[in-house]
């Protein structure tokens, strides 16, 4: 082996993938909680921004927890190509 192989080429762990999503909605949902927190202390016209933080926030927060991770390549590299073993019998 002349060159040191490379994992880099590997998705990432749906493991890792479903725990990065989670803490992407959950920071949304609590920024929807401020939002709506925030009702109790805005007046007038600037009732707005919180209202339609409230009310857009859930799907945005949909949207950006399910979509696909762009550097997520379909085929992976293996670090070298499978000999078959050939038995030759006595």
């Amino acid at each position: 082996m002349s060159q040191p192989q490379s994992i880099t080429s590997l998705p990432e762990l749906p493991a890792v993938e479903r725990r990065r999503r989670a803490v992407q909605y959950s920071l949304a949902m609590a920024i929807r909680v401020v939002c709506i927190l925030s009702f109790f202390f805005v007046q007038g016209w600037w009732l707005l921004i919180p209202v339609l933080g409230a009310v857009v926030l859930p799907y945005i927060a949909v949207v950006v927890a399910n979509v696909a991770v762009k550097d997520r390549v379909d085929s992976v590299e293996r670090p070298g190509a499978i000999v078959p073993m050939r038995f030759e019998g006595p």
